[in-house]
């Protein structure tokens, strides 16, 4: 008993000062540094015009980008598990977990070669006006490719949980499509929706390979803020590049407690009986 009290103690606190040396510490370093000279030069990065722009530009990117993979995210799982058996679904939900494995710099690159002005798209697109390479649409689609995955992957096992006999039940009481979607099927999954939403908030709030290539740097045009903590720290400009990192480390903190908080799987009162779908009886 002894020697498994000291095997777990000692793991315990292997794993704490991992925890410790890998996060823990490089954040403090952040802290210390970004507040070392006081609160003034803080505030000023904080009110600094190319700060705000990147701020802005990166919450065009996740409001866009987000809701698009959402619905996207949800009628791709129904596809995937609802039509399980037909053709081609397998190179499908293969194809939906590239941009796990790619390198976000492939796929910023992938992007210039379509909609670039030398690319496939791109003088159709130029000749009508629209840029998307160095400019917002192009941050958005690459923020978008790199985030495709998250809410698909999330929702795919719930619905393989909860199964499908209440839809076919409430189609066999006259309920439309939309009706057993809105009723039966959305609120079964609804944990799982949630989930997928914060992971993709959080994947799309610090992309950078992706974006840095799409972008073109613009400073104050096509800066977002993790190209902007790049472009600040190299420009020796270290405060505006620590408070910009501890900005986003503060939108990661609030992204990681909302995903804690909407775990239904660490929490007591999502029980089977809570996740089970409402059944027959909201049709009524």
């Amino acid at each position: 008993m002894r020697s498994s009290a000291l095997t777990r103690y000692g793991l315990r606190t292997a794993a704490l000062g991992y925890l410790v040396a890998i996060l823990v510490l490089p954040i403090s370093v952040v802290v210390f540094n970004t507040f070392q000279d006081g609160v003034g030069p803080v505030w000023e990065a904080l009110t600094d015009p190319a700060f705000l722009h990147a701020l802005q530009l990166t919450l065009v990117a996740v409001a866009i980008a987000v809701p698009a993979n959402t619905v996207f995210g949800v009628v791709c799982a129904l596809a995937l598990v609802r039509r399980s058996s037909d053709r081609g679904s397998w190179f499908f939900n293969a194809a939906i977990g590239l941009p796990l494995a790619l390198s976000p710099v492939v796929v910023g690159l992938a992007l210039i070669l379509v909609y670039g002005q030398d690319g496939w798209f791109g003088g159709w697109l130029v000749e009508n006006g629209i840029q998307v390479i160095f400019s917002t649409p192009g941050i958005v689609l690459a923020t978008m490719f790199v985030t495709l995955p998250f809410v698909v992957r999330e929702v795919v096992p719930v619905l393989r949980e909860v199964g499908s006999d209440q839809e076919e039940v409430s189609w066999t009481l006259g309920a439309s499509p939309a009706q057993t979607f809105l009723r039966i099927t959305l609120p079964a999954i609804r944990w799982g929706v949630a989930y997928g939403v914060i992971l993709t908030t959080a994947r799309a709030l610090g992309e950078y390979g992706a974006v840095a290539v799409v972008s073109g740097r613009l400073a104050g045009k096509t800066e977002t803020l993790t190209i902007h903590v790049d472009e600040q720290y190299l420009r020796f400009n270290e405060v505006a590049a620590y408070t910009t990192s501890l900005v986003l480390a503060l939108l990661a903190v609030l992204t990681l407690v909302a995903m804690n908080v909407l775990n239904p799987r660490s929490d007591k009162e999502a029980s089977d009986v809570d996740r089970r779908p409402p059944g027959v009886e909201a049709l009524r």
